[in-house]
């Protein structure tokens, strides 16, 4: 299933515009990219399914919902993807974390996986790879096609 969702909320579109500046610190930058992402993971994680459980409260036994099985993994494109998942942890605390990293070979032009690592039960998981940098897609393919050779399925892409 292809799908491409292209968010263009006011907060995000805002940030993003600081963001692009010449003059943003690098200091905000790590802020704002951080904001964004906990701004397109409230978007990407809408249809996540939910369950009834119950709850004591301190005054009284009541039902509420809480997310229904699903585990979450967000693996950052090394090294700009740390910085949004950041930004998600603060939405999932509890979601595992996993890496790639990659660069792009000066000759060929084609990005070259230099880290994988993700947790033993990956294949379990609903992946969130996150990356700021987005120009040609090649690093964003590269890390996805290795998440599918590994047999990994279930792959949302968060820019």
């Amino acid at each position: 299933m292809s799908k491409v969702v292209v968010m263009e909320h006011p907060l995000i579109q805002h940030k993003i515009g600081i963001m692009r500046r010449e003059d943003t610190s690098t200091k905000e930058f790590r802020a704002l990219a951080s904001e964004v992402a906990m701004l397109i993971c409230y978007e990407a994680t809408r249809n996540l399914p939910l369950t009834d459980i119950k709850i004591k409260t301190p005054l009284v036994e009541t039902t509420t919902k809480e997310i229904a099985g699903k585990k979450l993994c967000i693996v950052p494109i090394l090294r700009a993807g740390l910085h949004m998942a950041d930004g998600i942890l603060n939405l999932i605390p509890n979601a595992k974390v996993g890496h790639i990293g990659l660069y792009r070979d000066e000759e060929t032009l084609q990005p070259v996986e230099y880290f994988y690592k993700l947790p033993s039960d990956a294949k379990e998981r609903e992946i969130y790879v996150v990356d700021p940098m987005l120009a040609t897609g090649g690093s964003a393919i590269s890390a996805i096609n290795q998440l599918k050779a590994r047999g990994i399925t279930k792959i949302t892409f968060l820019c």
